[in-house]
């Protein structure tokens, strides 16, 4: 495989790897890093490419992997889950400002998600994957897929409503 061919292969998909990477890692730079080391690994591993049905997929569990490995590292302990990529523009600036602490609330309360349904959260409906990809991605079925994100959901939905209601009968 030519380097051509391999980057007409990865192009595509490497933002999303990086916003995976970013989504687990917070940190910028920690997710460059992680991107450059999983495109590295499908580098060294070209000649196996086309063997995968799903390349973006297979990077995608990549990402996910290298991640968690480097959250349970022992460099990892300022490392947190958020979510930063949200950003309107022509808005007033009052609802700017509570359209902002709203995003930083589902993003607090997405950290405190269990980790299968961060991962599906981020999954489904920030990177856009449908679910059987995700259900390849994470060796779970379907219906499972669709359970947790539900669960994850109502979980978000709820919180968010008890913080946005509180002192207000």
């Amino acid at each position: 495989m030519t380097q051509t061919e391999f980057l007409n292969i990865v192009m595509p998909f490497k933002d999303k790897v990086f916003r995976l990477a970013k989504r687990l890692l917070v940190s910028t730079e920690e997710a460059e890093d992680a991107t450059q080391e999983v495109l590295l690994k499908l580098w060294n591993n070209k000649a196996k490419i086309q063997e995968y049905k799903n390349v973006e997929a297979f990077s995608m569990t990549m990402t996910k992997n290298f991640c968690f490995d480097k959250l349970k590292s022992k460099q990892a302990q300022n490392l947190k889950i958020v979510h930063t990529n949200y950003e309107e523009k022509n808005t007033p600036l009052q609802k700017q400002v509570e359209l902002n602490d709203s995003v930083s609330w589902v993003g607090k309360i997405i950290e405190v998600l269990p980790e299968q349904q961060r991962m599906i959260v981020q999954l489904r409906d920030i990177e856009e994957y449908d679910y059987d990809e995700i259900a390849k991605m994470l060796d779970m079925t379907n219906t499972a897929v669709r359970v947790t994100l539900s669960r994850a959901r109502k979980a978000i939905r709820e919180k968010l409503t008890k913080t946005h209601n509180y002192g207000v009968r």
